[in-house]
């Protein structure tokens, strides 16, 4: 009885709760749809496939991993940086319905793997790293979308490379934009940006999303302007597929071709994209806790196997493969969102305007959304990010910069895995010098010199050691004092040993204290983890 007690009272205070960040998610949630929205189709069109699943994998990405997922702020999708590999594997797999069936079994794989509590993986990306590919994001939102601020929409809304499908790059998009720019667009981004930085600054006009006041000053302006020579192209439009009916709804959807579970090409697919999801689900988890102004923690096993689900489902019904996505997580923080309803229903917004109202939708330039998506660029790249991070010191700051600007020129992944690369430098300097700390005294006749180790000395810290073992003065007294380590490498213990054994040979005594002759590595408490990262 008192369980039940119990249980009653916990769902009344999770009702509660939701109701309560009611008033916050549901205009973040607006915000999102208005994002995703484009973002869906372009990455649908520059993936080789068809619109319409670029719509069902945000709305599945929405309400399915949104429900599943532990993480109060993530929003799932279709991802930019799976482009190519989708493009890639539809043409290599010859058919569109054998490549879903590809997208099915990577949610099979990723589920397998939350179960499998590999989802730990992005507890080891330093702050460093993850604060640069946050900063990277907001710089490339904000050369990305410039474009589109200026009327120029000849790239996909969703291709977020350096090097672009259309073959221009990042650079060379934005001068080109900056030739063939629409009046129009400029007037319509310009007045966008100016509300969203100004409108939240007003209390009482605060009660209204600034974005949404945003997309209502752009579907005015768009109508004002068709009546003049400045009137916006539809490539300068959001274009959502216009269906009629249920029943052409339905017969968009495109089943997977269950007849080549067998082909060992389908498997290799949906394994290179079960890793590459994962990956930057977990790194795109990490971040946005990091902006979470709430600082939750997102059990990450558990976003794991959502994923895993929001694949299968999304591949089953015609869908692309989805991952938690940065750019509209990082909108939904901005936006003031609260709690995963916020996704739940940025996915039955994407659905129902599907359904119902495509051709209001259609009425939105994209110079407005662009807007919103600068904005949050900027919030993500602020000046005083790169001031702070400086302050810390070149360990943090080097590999800040390094991330930032790899992600930039390449792409996420591999971004991110040369900071990786550089913050492990810095890391393996700093492990080295701190391997034991040194105190030099003196009597009447000899030195006397106490080496205290560590509390872990590891292999990498051998070099060091022995550096400093061979720099010791002739006639010395030398005490090694392990009492502080819980671990010495037997590479080191060897070097130690070895020492002393020679030591006399220049005169100098060796005392070792509290050194064992062999050490186990300390055990950790694997059930104890896993209850935590659960």
């Amino acid at each position: 009885m008192k369980n039940e007690k119990s249980t009653l009272s916990g769902l009344g205070l999770k009702k509660y709760f939701l109701k309560k960040n009611l008033k916050q998610d549901l205009p973040a949630s607006i915000v999102v749809f208005l994002v995703a929205l484009p973002l869906c189709l372009g990455i649908a069109m520059a993936s080789g496939a068809p619109l319409f699943a670029g719509l069902i994998t945000g709305i599945v990405g929405g309400i399915v991993v949104g429900a599943l997922s532990g993480s109060q702020l993530s929003v799932s999708g279709p991802a930019a940086g799976l482009t190519v590999i989708v493009l890639g594997a539809i043409a290599s797999l010859g058919s569109y319905q054998t490549f879903i069936l590809a997208v099915m079994l990577a949610g099979v794989m990723q589920f397998a793997l939350g179960l499998a509590k590999a989802g730990t993986i992005g507890n080891y990306f330093p702050s460093s790293v993850i604060q640069g590919m946050l900063a990277a994001i907001g710089v490339i939102l904000i050369l990305k979308q410039l474009p589109h601020a200026l009327g120029v929409d000849s790239d996909f809304p969703g291709d977020e490379a350096f090097v672009q499908s259309d073959q221009q790059n990042t650079f060379s998009a934005l001068e080109n934009a900056m030739n063939q720019f629409s009046v129009a667009a400029i007037v319509i981004s310009s007045l966008s940006i100016a509300v969203l930085l100004i409108w939240p600054k007003f209390k009482k006009l605060a009660l209204v999303p600034a974005p949404l006041v945003v997309v209502f000053i752009g579907i005015g302006l768009t109508l004002v302007f068709s009546s003049t020579g400045f009137a916006l192209r539809p490539d300068q439009m959001v274009s959502i597929p216009v269906v009629n009916g249920w029943n052409e709804f339905t017969g968009l959807f495109i089943m997977p071709d269950f007849s080549q579970i067998a082909n060992k090409d389908v498997w290799i697919v949906a394994g290179t994209i079960a890793i590459v999801a994962s990956l930057e689900t977990l790194l795109s988890i990490e971040a946005i806790d990091k902006i979470d102004p709430i600082k939750r923690v997102s059990p990450t096993n558990r976003e794991l196997m959502a994923q895993g689900a929001g694949n299968m489902v999304s591949g089953f019904l015609g869908g692309l493969p989805m991952t938690s996505v940065i750019v509209r997580s990082s909108a939904n923080v901005g936006a003031g969102g609260r709690t995963k309803m916020s996704a739940i229903f940025h996915g039955t917004w994407l659905l129902l305007s599907l359904l119902f109202i495509p051709f209001v939708i259609n009425l939105i330039p994209l110079a407005c959304l662009a807007a919103v998506l600068i904005v949050t660029g900027y919030k993500l790249a602020k000046v005083d990010l790169f001031k702070n991070m400086y302050k810390k010191g070149w360990d943090q700051f080097i590999p800040f910069v390094v991330t930032v600007l790899a992600v930039i020129f390449t792409d996420l992944l591999k971004g991110v895995a040369l900071g990786m690369v550089v913050s492990i430098f810095y890391l393996l300097r700093t492990n080295m010098r701190n391997s034991y700390f040194y105190r030099i005294t003196q009597d009447d006749q000899k030195k006397n010199i106490r080496i205290k180790l560590a509390e872990e000395v590891s292999f990498l810290n051998k070099a060091a050691i022995q550096v400093m073992l061979t720099k010791i003065p002739q006639e010395t007294n030398v005490i090694i004092d392990g009492t502080n380590a819980r671990y010495i490498d037997p590479d080191v213990l060897e070097i130690i040993n070895n020492f002393k054994h020679n030591a006399y040979t220049k005169g100098i005594i060796v005392q070792l204290e509290n050194i064992k002759t062999t050490y186990t590595v300390p055990k950790i408490d694997i059930k104890t983890m896993e209850e935590i990262n659960n």
